[in-house]
């Protein structure tokens, strides 16, 4: 449904978009910071903000706006409404105790992923990702996987779009040297991104299909660069990996049940 449509709701876009904008850093904005984050002018951006505050969704505070406990409901509203979310904690926790290893899983969002869930090994010292982040599909494992199980046209569509900065030395940005490695990713059933997004970080994941075989996610582990090579992660991870994905589907089949 485009913007355009007699059914598309302007109040109700306007108003995620300064629920977007209350929540970056640092987490604490005036009106006027609000209304350029959001692409308002201050009169709407101050007749939204009003609103949020009556429905406790923002707080106020002299000059500045933020986002209360509330608002947290609208994202884990998504998180529960995944049939496989909660039981896929507990899966990747354990997981994560049997690796020792960081374990994630995502979504596709566009041509982001977004982390529905994501557990750290202590001893890998990561960006600040979390719960919601976002990263460009195409530089990490759980984005090639999810990108290889796109329908071809959807697919095709994506390579001619999307635009793959360099983030690295490593970072494919060529189309069509990414389309044969999603052919390769799709092949092998699983993907391995080494140092693309950080010099100091590989990865390797695999989708999670739902009970009728549709991907639906991808789960993934990730590693120090330099410690252990794709053929290495493949024989020590590739495994436990898929065995977690199926544990999980299993878990879905119950729920459909």
């Amino acid at each position: 449904m485009g913007k355009d449509s007699d059914s598309f709701v302007r109040a109700i876009a306007r108003g995620f978009s300064v629920i977007e904008a209350l929540g970056r850093p640092p987490g604490r904005h005036t009106l006027a910071e609000t209304a350029e984050a959001a692409g308002l002018n201050r009169a709407t951006a101050r007749r939204i903000l009003a609103t949020l505050v009556g429905l406790k969704y923002c707080a106020i505070d002299g000059r500045y706006f933020m986002l209360r406990p509330r608002a947290l409901g609208l994202g884990l509203s998504y998180l529960n409404a995944l049939p496989y979310w909660a039981y896929a904690q507990r899966a990747l926790e354990d997981l994560r105790n049997e690796l020792g290893e960081s374990c994630a899983m995502a979504v596709l969002d566009e041509d982001d992923i977004v982390y529905v869930s994501r557990l750290p090994a202590r001893r890998i010292l990561t960006a600040h990702l979390g719960l919601g982040s976002r990263l460009p599909a195409h530089l990490v494992s759980l984005g090639r996987v999810l990108l290889a199980a796109l329908p071809a046209e959807r697919r095709a569509a994506y390579l001619a779009g999307a635009t793959f900065k360099p983030v690295t030395p490593r970072t494919v940005t060529d189309p069509r040297r990414l389309g044969d490695v999603l052919a390769r990713v799709e092949s092998d059933g699983y993907a391995w991104v080494d140092g693309e997004l950080d010099p100091a970080i590989c990865g390797i994941a695999v989708p999670l299909r739902d009970p009728p075989g549709s991907v639906v996610a991808a789960l993934s582990v990730n590693t120090i660069s330099g410690t252990i090579s794709e053929a290495g992660a493949r024989k020590k991870f590739l495994l436990p990996l898929k065995k977690t994905a199926q544990e999980i589907r299993s878990q879905m089949m119950t729920v459909v049940l």
